[in-house]
């Protein structure tokens, strides 16, 4: 079981990066949701402690799981959807402003401006 979470989270992972790696804005923000889904995967492989849930009354001969890994996952789940959210805002932006989504056009438009301010600014 821990074999196929961890080749999960390799693949998610490794695509993750793949993505991130691309000229596309689109591609960037599915390559930093891939990330932290990977993340959140690692998060619950390392506490996948089997045992009676945390609820008192408590029997003595059998394990306890930790409450504490789900807590932590569930506040990465909502942190990763909040930039997700933010991260999509920011690429409708480029797209209102630049008219693509395309790395390479918008820096090149971004230099255009700025030669365009300093031609403007020189006597």
């Amino acid at each position: 079981m821990l074999l196929i979470l961890a080749g999960a989270v390799a693949v998610l992972f490794g695509a993750g990066v793949q993505l991130l790696l691309s000229r596309d804005l689109i591609r960037v923000v599915g390559g930093t949701v891939l990330i932290s889904n990977a993340a959140n995967l690692l998060l619950l492989a390392a506490g996948l402690g089997r045992g009676q849930a945390p609820i008192h009354p408590l029997t003595a001969d059998q394990p306890v799981s930790d409450p504490v890994v789900q807590a932590l996952t569930l506040t990465s789940i909502v942190i990763s959807f909040a930039i997700s959210a933010f991260l999509l805002s920011l690429v409708y932006d480029v797209y209102a402003t630049h008219r693509t989504l395309d790395f390479d056009d918008v820096q090149a438009d971004e230099q255009a401006d700025e030669e365009q301010q300093e031609r403007r600014a020189a006597p």
